[in-house]
């Protein structure tokens, strides 16, 4: 079994490697929803203070986009690294194919957590995914689902790359046979997932003041329209320590979630790769 386990990478199948995926993403998204809940309404500059009420608010909107995207993140990196990789525990390589994952990920994610953020602010009146994405789409058009998607890739891509790349360094670290071991694929994204969003904390910090800017009272930042206006408006109101409001919730966020993420990932990418030959 472990020789079996050793060489997935390369072995299992696209739809193996898309079904965990998605499996990762839904099951990473859904548990660690109120603390993501919390953080977007300690990040937004306008709300006045931050709760837990209501913070299951918006969750199907991450179901919808989680599965597919993560299908086509989790597929596109395995791919990616198997074409770039010229060892076990290539980090270069990993990093790369994250990247490469990223892109096409946020593509197809992007519109969901614009979705997702509007319906986690405290004041939000939307009662509905459908009912948020009509009246984003009919009062700021098209170009609201996507105005973020920039300083998304910007973000994310660093992130993506510094996770995968941490990831394989821990488990060369943790399990430098390869095989299959529950404890530290939970241990290396747990690492993985607070290295990647430590870094990259300032990004979230813009992208949620651009994705929430359809609901701000504030003119200026409902005028908003990039990512170095977004850094003027936090630099102007909170110095530099406004790039990292809500670091906390961040990390407590992406430790458990990462770690939910790749432990769900490697278990059902062996579940599914053992099935045939049992």
């Amino acid at each position: 079994m472990e020789d079996e386990y050793e060489s997935l990478g390369t072995n299992a199948t696209m739809t193996q490697n898309a079904i965990a995926g998605a499996l990762a993403g839904i099951g990473e998204h859904c548990l660690m929803y109120p603390i993501d809940s919390y953080k977007t309404r300690v990040q937004v500059l306008t709300s006045s203070s931050a709760s837990l009420k209501n913070s299951w608010r918006g969750v199907y909107s991450v179901i919808m986009g989680a599965g597919p995207a993560h299908a086509l993140h989790f597929a596109t990196f395995e791919y990616c690294r198997s074409k770039f990789a010229t060892s076990t525990h290539d980090l270069l390589a990993s990093g790369a194919a994250g990247a490469c994952a990223t892109l096409a990920h946020d593509a197809l994610m992007t519109p969901f957590d614009v979705i997702k953020q509007r319906m986690q602010l405290r004041e939000s009146t939307y009662r509905s995914v459908r009912e948020c994405a009509r009246k984003v789409y009919a009062n700021e058009g098209l170009k609201a689902f996507y105005i973020s998607f920039p300083t998304t890739l910007s973000m994310s891509i660093p992130f993506q790359s510094v996770q995968f790349a941490m990831y394989d360094l821990s488990l060369s670290y943790l399990n430098p046979t390869n095989d299959y071991n529950p404890k530290s694929h939970m241990l290396a994204g747990a690492l993985a997932g607070m290295a990647a969003s430590s870094i990259t904390t300032p990004l979230d910090v813009i992208k949620t003041l651009l994705q929430t800017r359809g609901s701000s009272s504030d003119p200026r930042i409902r005028q908003c329209s990039g990512l170095w206006e977004a850094a003027k408006i936090i630099s102007d109101r909170y110095g530099a320590k406004g790039f990292f409001r809500g670091f906390r919730p961040r990390i407590l966020t992406h430790m458990p979630s990462t770690a939910i993420s790749w432990s769900v990932y490697e278990y059902f990418k062996w579940f599914l790769a053992a099935s045939p030959s049992s």
